[in-house]
């Protein structure tokens, strides 16, 4: 089984692409290995996890939240894990951030893997090392930047995938595209979701074109001091609306990538927002809602890009080129 070892500060990443979870038992012992997943992928997986001590979560962003962390920790012990144990996070982005936020915490720290089973999980969720919870509303406020051990991807667990999460995982590939690479732009255009979903072989060259895009990222700036700022592009707006108003991870990026967009036509001179806008609109996701601009600012208080009175927001100069640009939220507050 081929391997890809990526270096970050502290730590390689070894990536199994094109791989099976099958493959799991060549990489990891099963005896000192737990695996966290939730309940929707245990009930259409359930068979691939016989033998495996298995620790099942509800499932949904709702439990993405410390009394959920507590209950692993006292599984854990009752499960004699001590510092040798690896845990794996079998899942989406929320079993993926609480799984590597758990292993970072627990015993002051133990090893950890991930198999994404969603295509956001994918192409970032399980990418780049930030694992948390959320607080209330507010969206990741508490967590650890701390890379896995390994990630393995295995789209044949896709299978099973709704095409409201399909679609979900597609927000962040336009995403990418957007802030990195124009060419991805032009073919996700010249393609649909059916078109990935029948063409495997162009879908997992997808898969790997943004794992890598968003690795190289990682690499240059681990602990988002500059560059990796950008991968927030449609994220301040979108987690502001997405627990407030209960929406999937994709569809509440979508609505904040296309008021990125119009706000860097007013204030960078952008061209092409219509045109990112509806690719946003191709692949079945948002591009507006209604909201109450007062809440929205009150959220964005407590994001962690604001400084001081403004926030660091990525507006694009093209598709392709992203920049960062400090507005001071009062000015923001106009433009909602």
């Amino acid at each position: 089984m081929p391997v890809q070892k990526y270096s970050f500060n502290h730590q390689s990443v070894n990536y199994y692409f094109d791989a099976a979870f099958v493959d799991l038992k060549k990489i990891v012992q099963k005896q000192p290995a737990i695996i966290i997943t939730d309940e929707n992928v245990f009930a259409a997986h359930h068979k691939r996890f016989k033998s495996w001590k298995t620790i099942v979560l509800k499932a949904g962003e709702a439990y993405k939240v410390q009394a959920t962390v507590d209950s692993i920790i006292s599984q854990l012990i009752e499960l004699n894990a001590d510092r040798d144990t690896l845990l794996i996070g079998v899942g989406g982005g929320v079993v993926t951030d609480i799984t590597g936020y758990v292993a970072s915490i627990f015993l002051r720290g133990i090893s950890f893997g991930f198999v994404p089973t969603t295509v956001l999980a994918m192409v970032d969720a399980s990418i780049g090392g930030k694992n948390g919870i959320d607080v209330g509303m507010y969206k990741n406020m508490v967590g650890t930047i701390k890379q896995p051990h390994f990630l393995l991807f295995d789209t044949a667990l896709l299978k099973t995938l709704p095409d409201q999460q399909w679609r979900n995982g597609f927000a962040e590939i336009i995403k990418h595209a957007a802030i990195k690479d124009e060419v991805m732009s032009k073919e996700l255009k010249e393609n649909s979701l059916k078109d990935y979903q029948k063409n495997k072989e162009a879908f997992k060259q997808l898969i790997k074109r943004n794992a890598l895009l968003k690795t190289k990222v990682v690499q240059g700036d681990e602990f988002e001091k500059g560059e990796r700022k950008l991968l927030n592009f449609g994220h301040t707006l979108g987690h502001a609306l997405e627990n407030q108003y209960n929406l999937m991870h994709g569809e509440a990026v979508s609505i904040g990538m296309a008021f990125a967009a119009n706000l860097s036509q007013k204030m960078l001179g952008f061209k092409q927002a219509p045109k990112l806008i509806t690719l946003i609109q191709k692949y079945g996701l948002p591009t507006e809602a209604d909201y109450n601009k007062k809440k929205v600012v009150e959220m964005l208080l407590a994001d962690k890009k604001r400084e001081g009175d403004s926030i660091n927001f990525i507006l694009l100069e093209k598709i392709g080129k992203a920049v960062i640009k400090k507005i001071p939220l009062e000015q923001l507050y106009k433009q909602l």
